[in-house]
């Protein structure tokens, strides 16, 4: 699978596509990167493509928080200016600024 840049950056706020829920992207895969039943899990009609980015965000719907692995064909930029109520958002991330959060600067242990 060849790699392409990825479009979303750490810290960025997104939305998906297809479901309602956003999220802020704490991790990218270049290319799909988990596992064969996950992905063969999903619907064939809406199952994305491996070779492209795949984003680890920290998301939330109406009802809950949650870690979710989606496809960059599914994502959108999320322009709503409304922080993510993820309980770790305080952990990987400082203030909200134009749709980016700071990343803060891991500390050595």
């Amino acid at each position: 699978m060849e790699e392409r840049e990825a479009r979303f950056g750490i810290g960025q706020l997104v939305r998906h596509r297809l479901f309602p829920f956003r999220g802020v992207v704490f991790d990218v895969d270049p290319v799909f990167a988990n596992t064969e039943e996950w992905w063969l899990s999903i619907p064939e009609d809406v199952r994305p493509h491996k070779d492209q980015p795949y984003y680890h965000l920290l998301a939330e719907n109406e009802q809950t928080s949650y870690v979710a692995y989606v496809s960059e064909q599914n994502l959108l930029p999320d322009s709503s200016g409304k922080p993510i109520d993820h309980p770790q958002v305080p952990e990987m991330f400082g203030s909200l600024q134009d749709g980016f959060y700071e990343i803060l600067q891991r500390r050595a242990q």
